[in-house]
């Protein structure tokens, strides 16, 4: 762990942006299955415009009908001496704006995915690495019913719950070594002052 030294840093404002799983690639998997969803056979055949479909997610019906599988919806990683992977609940307090990045968190030896269990909105921030730090965050709003699956060695903030206590479902990787690893920013700092209009 790196120590925070104590002196004034520069702080800057930081935007939240609408997660979407283009945007969110590089640091893993938007967990949605609001959007369009289609079955197995329907994979790699032309849709009405012409393009070929792609696994979005896919949508297996199971229990003689009377459910519906979205399939592998994020990249689960379990790594180091006997790694097993985790099922856990997360009670989150809300925030308050304004709310400071000055730290972030990487899991070396898995994968930390977050699912909400109601119907409440949160967000995350990330950040890609550089030289073994983080370098300047990025914010997302989660709507809703969206999840989203860290990969492992990924930098982000802990989690930040809007407008209530929230509950999440969170699946990540038990093993012998620590799978926790923190920095703290030296120089500078980010807020997140209040939300975009597009999350009201």
């Amino acid at each position: 762990m790196v120590e925070q030294k104590n002196h004034k840093k520069q702080l800057h404002e930081l935007a939240v942006l609408k997660i979407g799983k283009a945007e969110f690639s590089p640091f893993g998997d938007v967990i949605d299955v609001r959007e369009e969803t289609i079955s197995p056979d329907r994979i790699g055949k032309e849709d009405k415009t012409g393009l070929a479909y792609q696994k979005n997610p896919v949508m297996i019906p199971i229990n003689q009908g009377r459910a519906t599988r979205f399939h592998d919806l994020a990249k689960v990683e379990a790594e180091g001496e006997k790694p097993r992977v985790l099922i856990n609940v997360f009670r989150s307090l809300p925030i308050d704006f304004p709310v400071q990045i000055d730290m972030m968190e990487r899991h070396p030896y898995g994968s930390q995915a977050f699912l909400p269990a109601g119907e409440n909105p949160f967000l995350v921030v990330v950040a890609k690495d550089e030289g073994g730090k983080p370098s300047t965050p990025q914010a997302f709003y989660c709507p809703p019913r969206v999840g989203v699956n860290y990969h492992k060695n990924v930098w982000h903030f802990p989690l930040l719950a809007l407008f209530k206590t929230s509950d999440f479902y969170v699946i990540d990787r038990g093993g012998v070594e620590n799978n926790l690893e923190e920095y703290f920013y030296q120089d500078e700092a980010w807020k997140i002052s209040r939300l975009p209009d597009f999350c009201k």
